[in-house]
């Protein structure tokens, strides 16, 4: 993302998984650790996807150290495609690699990487627990996303053309979710970046 962006190798249940750090300056106050999944490996998503690096540079924004990553057979990370289990257990170990003792957790992700989210969520112990989910254009109607906790922003593009609003509207009727819908956007959000980020901080300075 920029010149100080750390990246690493780290070890994964496929082998080794890419994984890239971005850290807030020494003048912001640091607020924890934000885990960001990329979208569908097999449609070309990689951590370097547009929404995946805005989300990274919102959270470094709000204080967090950013941390993202490839999917297995991804980039230099190993193994090969898992249609979204072993994904799961990419994400965990990721987070397990990366997370400091006690650090405060948010979980984000960009549609399939939003799935990778909610089901790695669900997976942590209690005491370990994300503050927060953020999903970005959820692939609800794709894999079985999970359900969420009451405080969970969802973003998703009003004629978005990949994973239709409705389906987004079906997955979150019955939890009584609110959807923040972005008028007239796509699934990747082409030329809406800035207001996608701004959503975001607005959300979490409210």
């Amino acid at each position: 993302m920029n010149a100080q962006t750390e990246k690493r190798l780290i070890a994964g249940p496929a082998g080794l998984i890419e994984c890239a750090i971005d850290r807030p300056g020494a003048e912001i106050t640091p607020r924890g650790l934000a885990l960001i999944c990329h979208p569908n490996p097999t449609q070309g998503g990689t951590m370097d996807n547009k929404v995946v690096q805005t989300l990274a540079r919102t959270f470094v924004q709000l204080g967090y150290r950013a941390a993202r990553f490839n999917f297995r057979g991804i980039g230099k990370s190993e193994g090969a495609w898992d249609e979204g289990r072993g994904e799961i257990d990419d994400a965990l170990a990721v987070l397990a690699a990366v997370r400091e003792a006690d650090e405060p957790l948010v979980l984000a992700g960009f549609s399939f990487g939003a799935f990778v989210t909610t089901q790695a969520a669900l997976r942590l112990p209690e005491a370990q627990r994300a503050q927060r989910l953020v999903l970005v254009g959820p692939a609800t109607s794709r894999f079985n996303t999970a359900t969420v906790p009451a405080d969970t922003l969802v973003i998703h593009g009003e004629q978005d053309d990949v994973v239709p609003l409705n389906s987004v509207l079906d997955w979150a009727r019955p939890q009584a979710l609110p959807i923040v819908v972005v008028p007239g956007v796509g699934h990747f959000f082409h030329g809406q970046l800035p207001l996608l980020k701004n959503i975001v901080l607005r959300n979490w300075q409210a």
